[in-house]
């Protein structure tokens, strides 16, 4: 049986005049047709007769998860916000884990004595005692061989490659085979959600059972005290010189809290938010013949243009209308609309809801 390699992509003849084009995007499997399209769901849960007619109807049901039986394909679940565990029965509904979300720092806070550490441009991982799980409860499928000597209890983290390598990130975790490109991936830990003490209780005890248990591709995100503004001020320079993201605050003393807390705190030069992608704008001068812009809009209906950030290969094979995409701007005109923006890549661990305020979400 044929299949689509990551990155490739065929016309297959449709119902109208134009061929329908199936792509492989970082194991994930899209077509151009209607059925596809409009399926709902979770972009990596979707299928369509023409996938199916490629690949094999055994082949595409187990990629997404549905049985065998299956006449048609399952809407995935909406995660709850109020879970209180993060793992899930096999086979049955994803349930979100129970993170701490943060908020943004605001200049009136006093940073002296937080906990500080850079902000990761990663991909968020609740690691459940067995298995990795994102923010709206899909498994993550590292090798064994990655999750080896990992604890038996819950670890909040990263799943992390390098500064400014979101998107490739974001390729090799959500593969399904679980193949040898996850050897360029860390998980990075900073937080243990299962353990009742404060901040640094929690943090001795992850560092310590780390240390003992020395896994190859996990260790302990450094932290350090922030001694004021200032020093603040210097470590988020530092930072984004090396091409990081931003810093993390964390309250002294904190309990883990499940749900956005401000004993957690995200510092950033550029804020971040997610859109929907309804549109493709296409290109002119050296990008004519392929996309220009992404055409988006935000949670509360606001639209515009996003070109910046994109790459050759982004331009060449863009995200499907209905893909969440995140970006990065400077701030909101007085009319609401983003200014400077900037594609960072798409996201699928955010659930969407049009109508919700603007956050300013991040990876964490």
């Amino acid at each position: 049986m044929p299949d689509l390699a990551d990155g490739d992509s065929v016309e297959v003849k449709g119902s109208g005049a134009k061929p329908y084009v199936l792509k492989n995007v970082g194991g994930v499997f899209s077509c151009s047709c209607p059925a596809w399209r409009n399926a709902g769901g979770a972009i990596d849960r979707r299928t369509c007769k023409h996938l199916k007619a490629l690949r094999g109807e055994a082949v595409e049901l187990a990629r997404i998860g549905a049985p065998a039986s299956a006449a048609a394909v399952p809407k995935a679940s909406k995660a709850g916000a109020k879970a209180s565990s993060g793992e899930s029965d096999e086979g049955g509904e994803e349930q979100a884990p129970p993170l701490l979300l943060a908020h943004v720092y605001e200049p009136d806070v006093d940073p002296t004595g937080w906990w500080m550490s850079e902000k990761l441009d990663g991909v968020r991982a609740y690691w459940d005692g067995r298995r990795f799980v994102s923010r709206l409860g899909n498994v993550y499928h590292a090798p064994e061989w990655f999750t080896a000597g990992l604890p038996d209890f819950t670890l909040d983290g990263e799943l992390w490659l390098d500064r400014k390598a979101f998107q490739r990130t974001v390729s090799v975790v959500r593969r399904q085979d679980g193949g040898d490109a996850w050897r360029q991936i860390k998980f990075l830990v900073f937080d243990a959600p299962g353990h009742d003490g404060d901040f640094e209780a929690r943090m001795r005890h992850y560092h310590a059972e780390l240390e003992r248990r020395r896994p190859t591709f996990a260790s302990a995100l450094a932290h350090e005290i922030c001694t004021g503004a200032e020093h603040l001020q210097r470590e988020l320079m530092r930072v984004e010189g090396l091409g990081g993201e931003g810093l993390m605050l964390r309250r002294p003393g904190s309990r883990y809290e499940v749900g956005r807390s401000h004993s957690l705190l995200k510092v950033k030069r550029f804020h971040d938010d997610e859109a929907r992608v309804v549109g493709h704008q296409a290109g002119t001068g050296k990008h004519k013949g392929r996309l220009g812009a992404l055409l988006v809009e935000l949670r509360d209906g606001t639209r515009f243009a996003l070109g910046t950030g994109l790459s050759d290969a982004d331009r060449n094979s863009p995200p499907p209308v209905g893909t969440i995409v995140t970006f990065r701007y400077q701030e909101l005109s007085d009319g609401g609309v983003p200014r400077f923006p900037s594609f960072v890549g798409v996201r699928h661990d955010v659930a969407w809801k049009p109508g919700e305020p603007a956050t300013r979400k991040g990876s964490r």
